[in-house]
């Protein structure tokens, strides 16, 4: 859905789209940027170069090589030393969000919800079923 808004990168306003998140001239910008770390990237004495090293070569900032890798502009298979941050812990990854530690430690997370579900579920049941009872003390001794 279309939407009036500002561009992140210089506050101008514009019609935000699924295509693009910036505005038509920061767009424009990014292109120019790509094609720079492109051409760069290409040589082959570069093909094995760090983020870092492609930042400082370049100039084009950090975040935005992130967004062109998750975008799939720029391929891991290609360039083997660059990844981006997973977005729960940082550490750098070639697909996906989230890296396969941080996937393992969700799924086990979710299967001790379970667990816990499950018995929460189970003492709810156990305390309707029990039954109480009392002792009536004889009166009619007195």
């Amino acid at each position: 859905m279309n939407e009036i808004t500002n561009c992140p990168r210089c506050g101008e306003l514009y019609m935000s789209n699924a295509f693009r998140d910036v505005c038509a001239k920061c767009a424009k910008e990014e292109e120019q940027m790509y094609e720079k770390v492109y051409k760069f990237l290409r040589q082959r004495e570069n093909r094995a170069a760090t983020i870092e090293r492609v930042v400082e070569a370049t100039g084009v900032e950090e975040k935005l090589l992130y967004k062109w890798m998750k975008k799939g502009r720029l391929h891991a298979a290609q360039f083997p030393n660059m990844g981006y941050p997973c977005d729960r812990c940082g550490t750098l990854i070639t697909r996906g969000t989230i890296c396969a530690k941080c996937r393992e430690e969700i799924k086990e997370d979710i299967k001790r919800a379970e667990k816990n579900e499950e018995f929460e579920k189970a003492k709810r049941e156990n305390e309707r079923i029990t039954t109480y009872y009392a002792m009536n003390q004889d009166t009619s001794k007195e």
